[in-house]
């Protein structure tokens, strides 16, 4: 009936223009529209649509015309009146939401994007290209020019009435429309049962996360699926296409209220696939608190009271092992991002996956797909104990969350061990909230978290950009980037000592003391400190750092070293002369409040000193980092300009024995 009425409309419409205007089905706009190359198959579809082009001759409208680019990535067939609206609109003028022409009048909704772009639904309008004309009949039109075509929502058969459906509509149908094979009567039942109908059939503009059924697999999984759960699923108030949504911007979901409080996000991978994250930061015992991804299977269906985006399971519901979340990388698809990473844990054999599945509490920091596209890993991967010493250098034995690497982090940088029992990994923490940065080191490689927090039942997963353990950098850029060895890379700087340790024909065993080592010889020498950190005295602090620099056809680790220390005292060739050292190993053992483990320790002996080895083994592309605990300093190194630099308490006490001296002299 109403498609009859549409055509006698469009007709009349003609009949107008024939009458008044002959030449107005080519007004205007539409010359701007056919002598445009690069829209030329948006016009063709509009030639082919009376009621378009009537509107052209006839009446102000807003068209949204995509570019053939468009149309080339597009695959379906395009919606000539979804692209139009009886109203001109501006730039400026486009608020909220507009009508369009399409039967039913389905409206358009317009975003603002990160960088103050202006979206229709899911396309961008470039802003250079817009155009504002008046047609014959003197009313204002308006074009803008978009990067996407429009999509409406649209039903398997012609005979499913469409009638601008709101969500709970849109799930009641879902089976009629073009969602592909994808169903979502599970979560449908859910929301009936739970009595949450209002919800989705609520007036305004909102956006609408549905799973589908393929993400129920896991047996107890639909039980889950309570009110607070279906609230953590809509964000109300706030229209988002994953075009122009903020990168992992934390928006308030309706399920934030004083017992619970639960934040959605969109972000987006590398290689193209979109997620969505739940982070419930306030939880209760049924709704434990850690994030929640889920893929993005079919996004930007727009519906009359917001856009609905279906993903490929339940947020907020924690209820998989670590062990079953890395296997359903292969089961069903699920977590496509971390699809390398479970590829080498089973190329390596079945060790690595059962020790992750034994553990009561676990940590994994997983590289993305992409963290794995180095060259120097190929090798690596083919040597099966090395890559298994490696995938247990990202485990971690304990439940650690940011919150908890941030207590451990409190005034310095948190050492946390491995499954590997010779790795530490060294978690820095920077920011608050959703500025939150945190960086992980191990191996020599520094890697930064870009999901943290993707809670399990026993434990968290964290998603690096970086696979631990394989060296991508060079000594100097090692001491560039590493917040623990700042100083030594900062002193090194004045007389260009750091410039021969990026060379890659060379290899180094570099014994670097740690900011930490340095704040200490400033409470002892501080005068003589002061001093090495200044350009005017960098011949010092150039003879100082040669002492720690050993260059030889290899780079020593520390089992090297220990192994060498047995039989006599080690002589190492440093860019002066020698280092005469002996390693020793010793058990270390460190309990705190989330557990208790056990490594090996390395101690320097040097010049009559006991030196710690904090960092062992932080390996480059040109050689191997020592991080120490004291610079391997003499008195001599202290002498500067001519005077030499005692102990500030080492003074006091000369002078108060000089004092004593004096006083029982002049008694006497």
């Amino acid at each position: 009936m109403f498609a009859s009425r549409r055509g006698a409309l469009a007709a009349l419409l003609l009949l107008c223009c024939c009458c008044f205007a002959p030449n107005a089905a080519v007004a205007e706009l539409a010359d701007k529209l056919r002598d445009d190359s690069e829209l030329s198959q948006f016009y063709s579809l509009l030639e082919q649509n009376p009621v378009a082009n009537a509107t052209l001759a006839l009446r102000s409208c807003t068209i949204f015309v995509p570019t053939n680019e468009a149309f080339q990535r597009y695959k379906g067939t395009a919606q000539v009146l979804y692209h139009m609206t009886t109203a001109a609109f501006s730039q400026s003028q486009l608020k909220t939401s507009v009508t369009s022409d399409m039967e039913g009048n389905p409206p358009l909704y317009i975003t603002n994007g990160r960088n103050g772009d202006i979206y229709v639904n899911n396309a961008r309008i470039i802003p250079s290209l817009s155009v504002e004309l008046t047609n014959r009949e003197g009313k204002r039109q308006v074009m803008h020019i978009i990067d996407e075509v429009l999509e409406p929502l649209t039903a398997k058969s012609s005979s499913t009435e469409m009638n601008n459906m709101d969500a709970m509509q849109f799930m009641r149908v879902a089976d009629q429309l073009n969602l592909g094979n994808r169903t979502l009567r599970t979560y449908r039942t859910q929301v009936t049962m739970a009595k949450k109908e209002s919800l989705f059939e609520s007036p305004g503009f909102h956006t609408f996360l549905v799973p589908i059924d393929e993400g129920f697999k896991h047996s107890t999984r639909s039980g889950l699926v309570d009110a607070k759960v279906i609230d953590g699923h809509v964000i109300p108030n706030t229209v988002i296409f994953t075009a122009a949504s903020e990168h992992d911007e934390p928006k308030t979901s309706a399920a934030f209220e004083d017992q619970i409080k639960v934040t959605v996000s969109f972000f987006k991978q590398k290689d193209g696939k979109m997620y969505v994250k739940s982070n419930t930061f306030l939880g209760d015992a049924k709704h434990k608190e850690g994030v929640v991804l889920a893929e993005i299977v079919k996004a930007n269906i727009p519906i009359k009271n917001g856009v609905v985006h279906l993903i490929h399971r339940p947020l907020m519901i924690i209820d998989t092992t670590v062990t079953q979340f890395l296997q359903f990388l292969t089961d069903n698809g699920e977590n496509g991002a971390l699809r390398k990473f479970y590829e080498v844990i089973m190329d390596a054999g079945g060790g690595v996956l059962e020790g992750i599945n034994n553990l009561s509490e676990v940590t994994i920091l997983a590289p993305s797909n992409e963290a794995w596209n180095i060259s120097s890993i190929d090798n690596i991967v083919r040597d099966r104990k090395k890559m298994t010493d490696i995938l247990n250098m990202h485990i971690i034995k304990d439940r650690l969350n940011v919150e908890k690497i941030r207590q451990k982090n409190a005034n310095l940088i948190a050492q946390v061990p491995t499954v590997n029992n010779r790795t530490f990994l060294y978690f820095n923490v920077r920011g608050e909230g959703a500025d939150t940065v945190v960086t992980v080191e191990g191996g020599g490689v520094n890697a930064t978290v870009l999901q943290a927090d993707v809670a399990q039942t026993n434990g968290f997963v964290h998603i690096i950009d970086r696979v631990l353990g394989v060296p991508h950098t060079t000594v100097l850029g090692k001491l560039q980037t590493d917040p623990m060895m700042s100083d030594t890379y900062r002193m090194g700087q004045f007389s260009h000592f750091n410039d021969q340790l990026n060379n890659t024909l060379r290899r180094y065993t570099y014994f670097v003391p740690r900011d930490k080592a340095w704040q200490k010889t400033e409470l002892d020498y501080p005068s003589a400190h002061k001093k090495l950190f200044m350009r005017d005295f960098y011949y010092h602090s150039k003879n100082l750092l040669e002492r720690h620099l050993v260059i030889a056809d290899h780079a020593y680790t520390m089992k090297e070293l220990v192994q060498m220390s047995l039989t006599d005292t080690v002589v190492l060739q440093t860019f002066r002369d020698s280092l005469k050292v002996k390693i020793e190993e010793e058990a270390g053992h460190l309990h705190d409040e989330y557990a208790s483990h056990e490594w090996t320790e390395y101690v320097i002996l040097w010049n009559y000193k006991k030196i710690n080895v904090y960092r062992p083994d932080v390996e480059c592309t040109n050689g191997i980092i020592h991080v120490i605990d004291a610079p391997l300093l003499e008195e001599k190194d202290i002498v500067v300009s001519g005077g030499s630099y005692l102990p500030e308490s080492s003074i006091c006490i000369m002078l108060a024995n000089l004092i004593m001296i004096t006083v029982a002299k002049f008694l006497n």
